[in-house]
């Protein structure tokens, strides 16, 4: 039974290059970001115009203007995640069913917001991706048409990271560098190996 590996971490804690290093050591990630730029393209455009009228365009959902309305609005935003949420969870247990039926050992589910959303019950464990404050926030500011409100905003948003380290089952430190993130990433990969994950429930997701 494939063993369910919940991934997440606060925005640039370097979560996405840690995903990637599961990947190059052949672990499957459903990455929920990389679902939601897919729906916003796609399935969800049309309920997002009919919440949010005029945030959609030819190419789909403007994400600018979807931000722009729900940014700093908590209604707003569990407007967005009541439309947005289901359809990422059935893409995930799509995904773990593959996993399951193909036999494979450990699969990872990249989830930002995974304790934010109870994503963890979802997870045999729990892996953080942490670094210095200093160092998140250098790295933040440094995305193009980040400003210091912005940052705030989808801050408090996000658990603290000292309380996301203290429900982890394992820790990642970028803040030491990517190449001992990379050990580290090997060192989890190998204490996970042949451990047996949960069975499916009836609706198909993890117990």
């Amino acid at each position: 039974m494939t063993f369910v590996l919940g991934l997440t971490g606060s925005i640039g804690m370097g979560k996405s290059t840690t995903a990637a290093m599961f990947r190059r050591l052949g672990v499957p990630v459903h990455d929920a970001d990389a679902a939601v730029h897919r729906l916003y393209r796609h399935e969800a455009v049309a309920a997002v115009e009919a919440a949010f009228p005029g945030t959609t365009g030819e190419n789909g959902v403007d994400r600018q203007k979807l931000a722009a309305a729900v940014l700093g609005k908590p209604e707003a935003l569990r407007r967005l995640e009541a439309i947005v949420h289901p359809l990422v969870r059935r893409e995930e247990e799509r995904f773990l069913v593959s996993c399951r039926q193909a036999g494979i050992p450990l699969a990872v589910l990249d989830i930002p917001l995974l304790f934010e959303t109870g994503g963890e019950r979802r997870c045999d464990a729990v892996l953080v991706v942490t670094a210095d404050p200093a160092i998140q926030k250098a790295r933040v500011m440094a995305r193009p048409g980040m400003t210091e409100e912005r940052f705030a905003l989808i801050h408090v948003k996000q658990m603290p990271d000292a309380e996301k380290r203290r429900r982890a089952h394992f820790l990642v430190d970028t803040g030491r560098g990517f190449a001992a993130a990379e050990v580290q990433v090997a060192s989890i990969v190998r204490a996970l190996a042949g451990r047996p994950g949960r069975a499916l429930s009836q609706e198909g997701t993890t117990c």
